[in-house]
């Protein structure tokens, strides 16, 4: 297979290590090649945090160059216009349909982007978008997010809904009473997409 790769943004405490941890260990368990990196930033003050993933036959380095990832998913909504520069001309967007105020917005330190909406669809009229906070939330936990997120994101990867939940219970061995509500949350992604 080709070297795919998969840019995953958003700030701090949303999951998003831990979602690119699901999918490095999905691509794994698929007999892929694995490379994985991340950046923190300020991501324990509601920072920026990327992390990214890259998967194939063989690859050589986690870094994915500008205007290369084949997807770009998001978990949340500002933050999907600040990686635009990530995405390949063809690449797809998987976006939570949430606003965090960053912190140099409520602060007063830089105005609110007032076009946030039109500047989000004018980018990326084919997205794929959902609200994964009120799904978890739905499930009785806000925390899941991520992993309905990841549940929507399997819907554009090539592999099986099995080797996911295969890796969520790996990824969650040591926490094995949460393992049955973020395999819910997974499936749940997956099902809003369908609908």
């Amino acid at each position: 297979m080709e070297t795919f790769n998969v840019s995953l943004v958003g700030v701090g405490g949303q999951g998003i290590l831990l979602t690119s941890d699901v999918l490095a260990k999905t691509a794994a368990l698929a007999g892929l090649d694995v490379k994985k990196s991340e950046i923190h930033g300020m991501a324990q003050r509601g920072g920026s945090v990327i992390s990214q993933v890259r998967f194939g036959d063989r690859v050589f380095s986690p870094i994915i160059a500008d205007g290369t990832s084949d997807l770009l998913v998001s978990f949340e909504r500002l933050e999907t216009l600040r990686w635009r520069h990530l995405l390949a001309p063809n690449g797809k967007v998987v976006m939570n349909d949430v606003n965090m105020t960053p912190v140099t917005v409520s602060t007063g330190q830089q105005p609110a982007i007032a076009d946030l909406e039109e500047r989000l669809v004018r980018e990326y009229p084919d997205m794929l978008r959902l609200n994964a906070d009120e799904i978890a939330l739905q499930l009785g936990n806000r925390r899941c997010m991520n992993m309905v997120l990841a549940g929507a994101l399997s819907t554009v990867t090539p592999f099986a809904p099995e080797l996911w939940i295969d890796a969520i219970k790996d990824r969650l061995a040591s926490k094995a009473k949460l393992i049955d509500l973020n395999v819910r949350a997974f499936e749940a992604g997956r099902a809003a997409v369908a609908r």
